[in-house]
């Protein structure tokens, strides 16, 4: 029974000792171990890995890529001396978990981001101060995100930092100057309207002008016609009358007179002074003979 207590307590201690002698590193992480406080042995690959016990200590490290996004977009002035709005954010892991760990020690991964921050701003602070405005928004925006890229990830390797990419969100103008360039934008928009009403009110003045030019010219070409009309028609009628009165004067003579008499005495209240023997009334005075 003795015996058996000791087998199970010598069981017991060495799984303990087995357990504190081993650790494991999972493929998205380092490991590095330390031994009285200094570094002993990375652990890149993963795997069941030993250690002393009681004496080594062990620290993780993510190997995965990590995102540093500001939140307020920073200021940077131009070659113009125009100030800009950036934001941007960057990719970026650990390579070198012993250098990393040496460079911020406890600080971790803020510690890193702040360093990293300095980098990136002091890298776009150099970048926009040689370029135009047009250049920073569009013309060389890829070659200013190549560029810092490098710079950053030199600068951060010294530190066992890999910088993978660094991205611009977006530029836009400072306020002070987004109200310029936008009332700028309004008059020229305000000026061409005002050109594009005023030709519209000169091509409607000369398709006023037109029109009523067409017009005069159908009415005096109907005037025209009229007349013609008119006249060839008068000259049908005095023909017509010419040849009745030469086929028998009298009877015209007749058809005048009672033409005459019908349009004199049209209206009662018509009053005619006239002398009863005028020809006039020749027809009437011999209207009972015959």
């Amino acid at each position: 029974m003795k015996n058996l207590g000791v087998i199970i307590f010598g069981l017991l201690t060495f799984l303990v000792i087995s357990t504190l002698s081993m650790f494991t590193v999972d493929q998205r992480e380092y490991a590095l171990v330390f031994r009285l406080g200094e570094i002993v042995s990375v652990k890149k690959e993963p795997g069941l890995y030993i250690k002393m016990p009681f004496i080594d200590g062990v620290k993780f490290f993510d190997k995965r890529i990590v995102s540093l996004d500001w939140e307020e977009p920073a200021k940077f002035n131009t070659s113009e001396n125009k100030y800009m709005m950036v934001d941007s954010f960057v990719k970026w892991r650990v390579i070198d978990p012993a250098r990393y760990y040496v460079s911020f020690k406890e600080g971790g991964e803020p510690a890193a981001e702040d360093r990293l921050s300095k980098v990136i701003n002091a890298g776009l602070r150099a970048e926009f101060g040689k370029r135009t405005v047009h250049d920073v928004i569009a013309g060389e925006r890829t070659t200013i995100m190549d560029s810092i890229r490098k710079r950053a990830d030199a600068e951060a390797r010294q530190v066992g930092i890999q910088v993978v990419d660094v991205r611009l969100k977006r530029v836009d103008y400072s306020e002070d100057i987004s109200r310029s360039v936008y009332d700028r934008m309004i008059a020229e928009r305000k000026r061409i309207a005002n050109q594009l009403r005023s030709e519209g009110s000169a091509a409607s003045e000369k398709i006023r002008a037109d029109a009523d030019r067409q017009r005069e010219v159908i009415i005096a070409e109907a005037y025209r016609d009229a007349q013609k009309t008119k006249g060839e028609g008068d000259a049908s009628a005095a023909e017509i009358y010419a040849n009745a009165y030469s086929k028998n004067p009298e009877f015209y003579a007749f058809y005048r007179s009672t033409e005459a008499y019908k349009n004199s005495f049209k209206n009662k209240s018509d009053i005619m002074v006239l002398d009863p023997n005028s020809e006039f009334f020749k027809y009437m005075r011999n209207a009972g003979k015959k």
